[in-house]
């Protein structure tokens, strides 16, 4: 995935425990951050289900779609 750079205004507060858990865990402030942000749009579940489904994706798409017409009845 390709990464770019980006500018965020955050709490002095926030910004100061993102900088102390990557000094304790050895990364970089923008690979905490970006961990949390993929954590709280909930990326890292998505992917998981990606790696583990063996359903193709014209499999995937019917059944979102079946499912989608079931939650609208």
């Amino acid at each position: 995935m390709a990464r770019r750079p980006t500018t965020l205004y955050l709490d002095d507060e926030i910004l100061q425990a993102a900088q102390v858990v990557a000094s304790r865990s050895q990364r970089d402030e923008s690979q905490v951050v970006e961990d949390a942000l993929r954590s709280y749009l909930g990326l890292d579940v998505v992917e998981e289900v990606w790696r583990t489904s063996d359903l193709s994706e014209a499999e995937a798409l019917a059944l979102a779609d079946e499912e989608k017409h079931a939650a609208r009845e």
